[in-house]
């Protein structure tokens, strides 16, 4: 059981859109290891591929079938390819800048901000508190 024909179909869509050559692939096959068993054992169903052009490497080894491998480890190369050409404006990097820019620290402006109106509510409590037993 392979990939579906449109999503063949999307990916060498893909291919185009980037101006990569199936030329441009070097593929090469290997037995896999884990899960699989005797099958996985004796065949050689794991895959390499090498964007020849950029020195990109993906090997894949999620499924059984050879087939579905190649595809898997085509759409994988090609994402990265992807990245790299795109740069900054790739989702993945916007999610990364995303993520460190929460993880930073705060400017002492944002801290002092915080810091009084702690303060503030802590006020509150305490008036709450002296008050209500009066």
């Amino acid at each position: 059981m392979g990939p579906s024909p449109e999503k063949l179909a999307a990916l060498e869509k893909r291919m185009e859109s980037l101006n990569l050559k199936k030329s441009d692939f070097e593929e090469s096959f290997m037995r896999s290891s884990g899960k699989g068993g005797q099958h996985v054992n004796k065949t050689s169903s794991c895959v390499r591929i090498r964007h020849l052009p950029t020195g990109l490497e993906v090997k894949c080894q999620d499924s059984r079938s050879l087939y579905l491998n190649r595809f898997l480890g085509l759409r994988r190369l090609v994402d990265r390819i992807e990245e790299v050409r795109k740069g900054a404006q790739s989702e993945i990097r916007r999610e990364i800048e995303k993520i460190r820019r929460q993880k930073r620290k705060r400017s002492k402006r944002a801290k002092e901000k915080v810091l009084s109106d702690k303060k503030i509510n802590s006020q509150k409590k305490s008036d709450r508190r002296t008050n209500s037993f009066l």
